[in-house]
């Protein structure tokens, strides 16, 4: 085995390589994403210790006043025990996992992709990135289109930094942020912004902050003072999607 060969394969020339290889490029949030990985050795032996795949987002976090984007690592999985690559071989390993209920959609900014590593001792890790569409699921469909029979229309999206009161495993929440464009809360909403925490096959709660219209010296001194928002929290189960347009009024009706 070339002594070059060795140091070249350290910083990754003429080192093994991975290609992760997806049934489709297409999910929604709890669903089970299956595939290919195809490792090919290089120009030397390796021992490789693990391959593992790592599911990752975009979020906006907030420092000093200032925006920065960032990535989190949604969840992590892996999928081989430790093998030999040989020079030129080529090996395929099977990986099948469920995306987690907590992928946010690919909406506005937001990107979704998963990367692929070797973990070999002494050498740069080879690494493989693959970006997939998450679209909203059942439930999430829903109420967003609830909300637009309501007279609401999506505005903005994003992933950022949680606050304290919503922070769980993941450093960020996704956000939609909506405007009453036409119906009775038009007159009464600035805004609302919807996020979705603690999803299952079953259920999904509904964080609701309302942004309420100024009202007389009273309310532009709310609004100056930001006492015109109001957090609810709602949960809908499966059961409940037919009559979601009534749920969602009951709750809006009582903070606007």
């Amino acid at each position: 085995m070339s002594f070059f060969n060795k140091v070249f394969a350290s910083v990754g020339i003429g080192a093994a390589s991975v290609d992760t290889k997806l049934e489709r490029a297409r999910y929604t949030a709890g669903e089970r994403i299956s595939g290919i990985v195809e490792v090919k050795g290089g120009n030397i032996e390796q021992e490789v210790d693990s391959i593992y795949l790592m599911l990752y987002t975009t979020y906006i976090r907030e420092s000093d006043d200032k925006k920065y984007t960032d990535s989190a690592c949604i969840e992590k999985i892996q999928i081989s025990e430790p093998f030999i690559i040989k020079e030129n071989e080529v090996k395929q390993f099977p990986v099948s996992f469920e995306l987690p209920f907590e992928t946010p959609v690919t909406v506005g900014n937001t990107r979704v992709w998963v990367a692929t590593g070797l973990d070999i001792k002494n050498a740069v890790d080879p690494k493989d990135k693959d970006y997939i569409e998450i679209s909203p699921n059942e439930m999430m469909n829903a109420v967003f289109s609830s909300l637009e029979r309501l007279g609401f229309k999506l505005r903005k999206a994003d992933c950022e930094q949680a606050p304290r009161h919503l922070r769980g495993k993941n450093p960020f929440v996704q956000e939609f942020e909506f405007i009453p464009v036409n119906g009775s809360y038009r007159s009464r909403l600035d805004e609302l912004e919807v996020v979705f925490v603690n999803q299952s096959a079953a259920t999904i709660d509904i964080m609701f902050e309302v942004d309420r219209k100024a009202r007389g010296f009273g309310g532009f001194l709310a609004e100056a003072l930001e006492m015109d928002e109001s957090m609810v929290k709602m949960t809908v189960s499966a059961a409940e999607i037919p009559s979601i347009d009534e749920k969602i009024t009951k709750v809006l009706d009582r903070f606007s």
